[in-house]
C-alpha cells in the first residue's frame, strides 16, 4: 500500500468513525496541580493565572480574548532534551528546534494500573517491560512508550494528585533500569500520568530522576500528565504529541492525542 493510500485511508476512518481520537491532556486551568520542589531544590513554576483582556465590552466590543500565567511544565506537558543538565547541549533540544517528524509515532501502553492501584510507589522495570513486550510484541524503533496507572483519575483532588506525606512523594513511574532498556529499543519517548515522567521516590535513585535524566541525556522526550490511557489499546494506535513552539523553550503545555481504532 502507498503512502497517499495509507493517508487516505486514515482520513476516512477519521470521518466514518472508524477512528476514534482519544484526548490524553488534563484541562489546564487555576485548579491544575502542578509540581512542588521542597525549597532546598529549587524554586517552583508559580499557579496557573488566566486574565480577561476583553469580553464582548469596551476592551474590544467584538471579541473575548485572555493572557495567560503559566510554566512550561504544567498540566499535560512536554518536555524537551534542554530541560535537563544532561541534555543541555543538543542544539534540537529545544520545542523550537525538535524535528516535527519526531512528535507523532506508534504508540505503546503499559499497563500497570492493577499494581497502582495496590501500591502507589510501583515502579515499572526492565522486566515488567519485557513481560509485557512477550505479551504484546517487541517495541519497536521510534516508539513512544507510555506507563497507565490510571493515576489520572486524581487530577480533581490536589493532595490525593501529589500524594505528599512526612516521607516525600508518592506517585508510580519507571525506575532507570527501564528507562535504560526503552532506550536501548530506540524509543521516541516515555510518558507518565503523574505529576512528572518519573516516580515520586525518584530524587532517592541512581541517577537521581532517571526518566527526566536519561531521556534528555538521549536526546528523547518526556510527557507528564497524561490522562485517559485506560482508552487506548495496548498497540496498535499513534499518538501525536506537538509542543507549542515557544524559543529556547525547555517544554510547554500540550493538547496530546491518541488516534485509535474504533
Amino acid at each position: 500500500m502507498s503512502a497517499q493510500q495509507t493517508l487516505q485511508d486514515l482520513g476516512a476512518g477519521l470521518l466514518n468513525g472508524s477512528v476514534k481520537v482519544v484526548d490524553l491532556a488534563a484541562p489546564l486551568g487555576p485548579d491544575t496541580p502542578l509540581l512542588k520542589l521542597p525549597p532546598e531544590i529549587g524554586v517552583n513554576t508559580p499557579e496557573i493565572e488566566i486574565h480577561n483582556i476583553s469580553n464582548y465590552d469596551d476592551n474590544g466590543p467584538f471579541w473575548s480574548w485572555n493572557w495567560l500565567k503559566l510554566g512550561e511544565h504544567s498540566g499535560t506537558h512536554f518536555d524537551a532534551p534542554r530541560h535537563w543538565a544532561s541534555g543541555k547541549d543538543y542544539k534540537d533540544g529545544t520545542t523550537d528546534t525538535i524535528p516535527v517528524q519526531n512528535l507523532v509515532g506508534p504508540l505503546c501502553v503499559i499497563d500497570c494500573s492493577k499494581e497502582v492501584a495496590e501500591d502507589p510507589d510501583f515502579l515499572l522495570t526492565e522486566a515488567g517491560v519485557k513481560a509485557w513486550e512477550a505479551e504484546h510484541g517487541e517495541i519497536k524503533e521510534g516508539s513512544w512508550v507510555v506507563m497507565r496507572s490510571d493515576w489520572y483519575k486524581r487530577n480533581n483532588d490536589k493532595d490525593a494528585f501529589l500524594n505528599v506525606d512526612e516521607n516525600g512523594p508518592h506517585s508510580p513511574g519507571p525506575d532507570a533500569d527501564c528507562i535504560r532498556y526503552l532506550l536501548s529499543k530506540g524509543i521516541m519517548g516515555w510518558g507518565n500520568e503523574g505529576i512528572g515522567t518519573d516516580a515520586g521516590s525518584a530524587g532517592g535513585m541512581e541517577p537521581p530522576f532517571p526518566a527526566h535524566y536519561l531521556l534528555h541525556e538521549a536526546n528523547r522526550y518526556g510527557l507528564a500528565s497524561l490522562c485517559n490511557l485506560d482508552q487506548v489499546p495496548a498497540t496498535g494506535a499513534i499518538i501525536v504529541v506537538p509542543p507549542l513552539k515557544i524559543v529556547n523553550g525547555t517544554g510547554s503545555p500540550t493538547r496530546v492525542m491518541a488516534l485509535v481504532p474504533a
